[in-house]
């Protein structure tokens, strides 16, 4: 199964709906990995070191930061954006469907914004 890392200030009701939902899910919040406060870049750094696929809100500028390890063929295992206005509920079934039906590796060197539909 995918692993899943979440921002700093991702939606906790998202995250614990996960956990609900796929007990066995492994969803690491920055702040349990001791990165609160990081910077982007030291943020997918850690994602990456740890192959975490990062779950945020931060479209501003996560997604830059993102776009610039694929452009320096750094490994970067995925982004998902997910949009503060997207309904939790929403958001939970888009991520349970990805972390259910996906492979290893297949959202490495990408951001991918929800709902993917």
């Amino acid at each position: 199964m995918l692993l899943f890392a979440a921002d700093e200030n991702f939606n906790f009701d998202i995250v614990r709906g996960l956990r609900r939902r796929l007990p066995e899910l492994d969803i690491l919040s920055v702040q349990a990995a001791g990165m609160s406060g990081a910077d982007d870049p030291s943020v997918l750094a850690w994602a990456a070191l740890e192959g975490r696929i990062l779950l945020t809100h931060d479209v501003a500028t996560m997604t830059k930061f993102a776009h610039d390890r694929i452009a320096a063929g750094e490994k970067m295992p995925g982004v998902f954006e997910v949009p503060r206005s997207l309904p939790a509920g929403l958001a939970i079934e888009e991520l349970l469907l990805i972390a259910e039906c996906s492979l290893p590796g297949e959202w490495e060197g990408q951001v991918r914004y929800l709902p993917l539909r």
